[in-house]
């Protein structure tokens, strides 16, 4: 995983609501458990017709969705079964942070765990990212907060390890590897007293 403390991008927006993780990835591309080439199948079914061509009318199919690192999706984002290739198809896609009012406990824990930083804001800002796509905004992990074009700045909860991991760009495991030293120490000491 890539360090993340502070990112500036614009947003792509899909206001619908309880979009849930087979919309993110169609079960039909769940037979791998590499991540790679999953971006492809990040809503594939909203992306492409059933003929396989591009649909215009799709906002991640913008020349903007190219940049943006930021996706700002209608209430109760993520909701479904738990499927992680969800979100590791939204990290292949680009996005780094997922934002709405509401995301579903499951598909938050799965995102954190592997990097992607999913934030809940209040209606009203919510509804200010939703009435408008491609604004500019500002993620800052290290202090929780999210900045919008106008000015406000708005604090998200983070849990502290999860802000930790994203910071230091490993997962649980990593951070736990990093830690050798310290434990090897503690054990040293636990023998030495004992």
């Amino acid at each position: 995983m890539t360090p993340f403390k502070r990112l500036n991008s614009t947003t792509v927006v899909l206001t619908e609501r309880n979009i849930d993780t087979d919309q993110i990835v169609p079960a039909r591309f769940l037979t791998t458990t590499n991540r790679r080439g999953l971006g492809q199948a990040a809503f594939a079914d909203w992306r492409f017709d059933k003929h396989g061509q591009v649909r215009e009318d799709c906002p991640l199919n913008a020349r903007q969705a190219e940049t943006s690192e930021v996706l700002v999706a209608g209430e109760n984002f993520g909701c479904g079964s738990s499927r992680e290739h969800a979100v590791w198809a939204l990290l292949q896609f680009g996005f780094r942070v997922v934002i709405s009012s509401r995301i579903a406990d499951i598909f938050r824990a799965n995102a954190l765990r592997n990097g992607l930083l999913a934030i809940e804001v209040d209606a009203d800002t919510h509804a200010w990212l939703l009435d408008n796509p491609g604004a500019g905004v500002t993620v800052d992990v290290v202090q929780a907060r999210l900045r919008l074009p106008d000015g406000r700045d708005i604090e998200f909860e983070l849990d502290p390890f999860a802000r930790t991991c994203l910071i230091e760009g490993v997962d649980a495991l990593g951070y736990l590897l990093g830690q050798e030293q310290a434990i090897a120490g503690f054990e040293q000491g636990a023998r030495e007293a004992a």
